[in-house]
């Protein structure tokens, strides 16, 4: 499949959205009086309850489904009627437009929410700005606020953001938002599927609309006055279908029409040409049409006319005069009436009004002068509006849309000159990469790009591509094509005299180097990146390489990596590069953790997982609590470890790098714990990471299976784990990885000796290497972690086996690693000193738990209330506590939370369900 194909299938898929109805409005459609309500009792008062429950500031996310013109709208309608004074109900709407208004339903109700909010959107406000300052403005707000998003199944991908944003902080506002969409129209990939997925179960109320039962049906006939035979088969009891059907007063018995198509285009042919033509002018405007584009579309004559159509109930006017069809069915079928050469003349006339009327709103305009312009198969000026409008959704976080606007330009690259075709290619490519699994086609384009750039002669733009390439090939574990093309980004930005290109591609052979652990080489390409980016005042590609050279520096166990990873961090914290910054607290944590340096890893955990909470970073987050269950394993808490974990794997289309830390913690522990499945998991975990070609995705999991075919007495195969690890060359090895595999070795009884690497290996491994286990235990007991001391207390002989083997026992016991105390048991009874040992304990005990914050008792029965949205004095009185003494232990749980807010708290108890069931009683268990 070619680029061209690609971009044809996205412009397909999304004008095929003009096929289907928009708006589901009221259920008597063509009528001007207010619809009667039918079998609706149940869905409008689960709204008004979910009202009532935001008005008690625990606010609620409503997800309100059915088909096309089943009553959505009419419902949200009548539910607006009923809510009260004290509630303000605000709408706005997605658009089949070909590509979507970036945040189109906030546009349209900014201004009626605050004007702080529509002064941000004006100006194209990045996501970071915007959507503090809508929530700073629903929490400042009096009474209850009500966000009605209408058809978000044509959401555009900053919406989507914008929906998992307030969906996950609604809880804690007076507000409720509301998600109508079409059931038919959302399927599994959909991305709504992904967002809905997103969303706190506990703080989402789902109504689903069905449709009208026959008697429902008959009674809607009685009140038309009309026969209702046959009615309820024909409509399967669809409300717009059933009044189009009713209002046509041509319908007798026995003469009902095929499709509601019929009964609009009858409709339709009894109108004055004036009327008609509005209409059909209006047909090609998707939503609602400002007052003043219908008066340069349709003349002086346009407001008795369009008063006319409204008077016949075919036309609806907004508060702002704004003006649109009743229902999305009927512009539909009135735009199907329209030729093909008659549609597109309209479309570039609509086009051209609009350009025209540009105001201080015209970054909201891009989209539809984009659809419009589309619709009328006018290239130069797609080409024109196109990068504008891709920059500007792009700027919004709406990726997504930003493809597809340059996917709409690449349709006419044939028309476009070389540099500007260049540029349409890089940019799609960079935009599809970050929303589309589609690398074949980015790849092609990335080349397409090349090739013109390099006629062209700008070598900064071939390096630029060339390293997009190096990355995108990594993404798909491809490792030798991700160096090939780095190394080739270098070799053409050195061609050139240094600038920023040539920095950057330092900086990712640098990254290269150091993801796979060859860290004299990602030293020094980091180095020179930069250098070369201090002489450019290039600050991103510093903290870029800062990340890698750090990195490198930590885990080759080489002074002054600490320095550079915490100026990187800074860095990246004080601009604002969270995707930077967070990968800073990842490298950074990771070797706290590796380096058994708790108190360092404690707290990079705590904040990491703070920041990529609070600014939505999901995987990056989810990537940092699998390290931080690698932590609670090496200290020990096997069932907090446990806890963790499989609350990270839970979650569904979570890359695999970012879960592949939690699924082997899950599998280790399981094993330490005695329970089957563990080592499945395990060869899980090495499946999915032998293609990554990263030595820190591959020698953790190996080390594993080690030590769980060693608990097993199953020796064959840990030696051929280990003999797998001697084959990938030590060189590329961390002292803490030749460390724990030459104790392996060891322990396993490889026949040959292990050529170690001359480099510094903690003490704690040492000492067992030079026959020294009891030291080892010592060592390992000082460092905080009890599982390794105990196995280190296995492996004493002699006179003091048998007290060795006790304390081994007594501290297995103690973190229920029950298959190591099992083997310490066997070894006792084989050495002839069993009779040292503590007896085995039977029935059930209760095992030591620990928060996984270190929230004491108190402060847990605190976190608790916080999250059932007590405030202060209410928890005080459950508490039987001073308000006082309850304001230090809140400020206690959101300082061990690293949490600004109460709003960051519940964040996290969302994200980290553990760290409130941990609250609970204690857990029983079995031996």
């Amino acid at each position: 499949m070619t680029v061209v194909t690609i971009i044809a299938m996205m412009l397909s898929s999304t004008r095929a959205c003009q096929r289907y109805p928009r708006r589901g409005m009221l259920a008597g459609a063509w009528r001007r009086s207010r619809p009667m309500l039918l079998e609706r009792e149940g869905p409008l008062e689960a709204l008004l309850a979910a009202a009532r429950s935001a008005a008690a500031g625990v606010g609620r996310t409503v997800l309100l489904e059915g088909e096309a013109g089943i009553g959505k709208t009419s419902l949200l309608q009548e539910f607006a009627v009923r809510a009260g004074e004290g509630c303000r109900v605000l709408w706005g709407w997605c658009e089949a437009l070909f590509t979507p208004r970036p945040l189109g339903p906030l546009q349209d109700m900014a201004r009626s929410l605050d004007p702080r909010v529509a002064v941000l959107l004006d100006e194209a406000a990045t996501p970071e700005r915007l959507f503090p300052a809508l929530l700073n403005a629903l929490q400042d707000a009096e009474g209850t606020t009500v966000l009605v998003f209408e058809d978000v199944h044509w959401a555009d991908n900053a919406t989507l953001d914008l929906v998992k944003y307030l969906g996950r902080r609604v809880s804690v506002l007076r507000t409720m938002m509301v998600l109508s969409t079409r059931s038919e129209e959302v399927g599994a990939d959909h991305p709504l599927t992904h967002v809905r997925g997103d969303l706190q179960p506990a703080s989402v109320t789902r109504i689903r609309l069905e449709p009208l039962s026959p008697g429902a049906v008959a009674v809607m006939a009685e009140q038309a006055g009309r026969s209702g035979a046959d009615l309820h088969r024909i409509t399967e009891g669809n409300p717009f279908f059933v009044s189009e059907l009713l209002s046509s007063k041509e319908i007798e018995s026995g003469q009902i029409p095929d499709s509601v198509r019929d009964a609009v285009w009858s409709r339709l042919s009894r109108l004055t040409a004036g009327e008609r033509e509005v209409l059909e002018v209006m047909s090609i405007v998707p939503g609602s049409a400002e007052p003043g584009l219908i008066r340069a579309l349709l003349g002086v004559d346009a407001e008795i006319l369009v008063d006319q159509c409204v008077a016949r109930g075919l036309l609806r006017r907004d508060s702002q005069g704004a003006v649109t069809f009743r229902h999305e069915l009927a512009r539909q079928a009135t735009l199907d009436r329209l030729s093909p050469s008659l549609q597109r003349s309209l479309h570039a006339k609509v086009e051209a009004a609009i350009s025209r009327l540009l105001t201080a709103q015209a970054s909201a305009l891009l989209s539809r002068r984009m659809h419009h312009a589309a619709g009328a198969g006018d290239g130069a000026r797609v080409l024109e509006l196109a990068p504008q409008a891709a920059a500007q959704a792009s700027r919004m976080g709406a990726h997504r849309e930003a493809a597809s606007h340059l996917a709409t330009a690449l349709t006419y690259v044939a028309q476009a000159p070389p540099a500007l075709a260049a540029q349409l290619y890089e940019d799609w490519a960079y935009e599809a990469g970050l929303v589309l699994l589609v690398y074949d086609e980015i790849i092609e384009a990335r080349h397409r790009a090349i090739a013109i750039w390099r006629d062209l002669g700008r070598i900064d733009k071939v390096a630029l591509n060339l390293r997009w390439l190096s990355r995108l090939h990594w993404r798909r574990g491809e490792g030798e094509q991700a160096e090939h093309f780095a190394n080739e980004a270098v070799r053409e930005a050195e061609g050139m005299p240094p600038g920023p290109e040539l920095a950057m591609a330092y900086s990712t052979r640098s990254q290269l180097h150091m993801l796979h652990y060859r860290f004299d080489d990602a030293i020094d390409w980091g180095l020179r990146a930069i250098t070369l980016a201090d002489q450019l005042g290039e600050i991103e590609t510093r903290v870029h390489a800062l990340n890698n050279v750090g990195t490198a520096l930590l885990f080759a166990d080489r002074p002054g990596g600490r320095e550079r990873l915490e100026e990187g961090l800074s860095l990246a914290l004080d601009h604002g590069f969270h995707d930077h910054a967070a990968r800073a607290y990842t490298n950074f944590a990771e070797y706290a953790v590796v380096s058994k340096d708790f108190a360092l890893a404690e707290r990079l955990l705590a904040e990491g997982i703070a920041f990529c909470s609070r600014h939505d970073l999901d995987s990056a987050a989810q990537y940092l609590l699998g390290r931080q269950a690698q932590l609670r394993m090496e200290q020990g808490r096997f069932r907090e470890a446990e806890t963790i974990a499989q609350g990270v794997m839970n979650l569904e289309r979570l890359p695999v790098v970012m879960h592949l830390p939690a699924l082997t913690v899950l599998g280790r522990v399981r094993v330490r714990l005695g329970q089957a499945g563990g080592t499945a998991l395990l060869q899980q975990a090495l499946q999915e990471g032998l293609p990554t070609g990263e030595p820190q995705r591959i020698i953790p999991v190996r080390l594993a299976l080690t030590e769980a075919a060693w608990l097993a007495e199953d020796l064959d195969a840990g030696r051929e784990q280990l003999g797998a690890l001697a084959a990938m060359g030590l060189d590329t090895f961390s002292p803490w990885d030749v460390g724990e595999l030459a104790v392996w070795w060891r322990r396993c009884g490889m026949p040959e000796a292990l050529p170690v690497p001359k480099i510094r290996i903690i003490e704690a491994r040492s000492a067992e290497l030079r026959g020294d286990p009891s030291a080892a235990a010592t060592e390992w007991t000082r460092l905080g972690l009890p599982y390794e001391a105990a196995i280190a207390l296995m492996q004493v002989r002699g006179a003091d086996a048998g007290t060795a083997l006790a304390s081994a026992v007594t501290m297995f016991e103690a973190i229920e690693a029950r298959s190591a105390g099992a083997l310490a048991r066997k070894l006792a009874q084989r050495l002839g000193v069993a009779v040292q040992l503590p007896k085995a304990r039977r029935g059930p005990y209760t095992a030591a738990r620990h928060h996984p914050l270190g929230l004491t008792q108190t402060e847990q029965q605190v976190l608790a209330l916080i999250a059932q949205g007590k405030s202060n004095k209410e928890i005080a009185r459950s508490l039987s506590r001073s308000p006082r003494t309850i304001e230090h232990q809140v400020s206690a749980v959101l300082g061990k939370f690293n949490a600004a807010n109460r709003m960051e708290v519940l964040l996290r108890i969302r994200g980290e369900p553990w760290l409130l069931s941990a609250a609970r009683a204690p857990l029983s268990f079995e031996t």
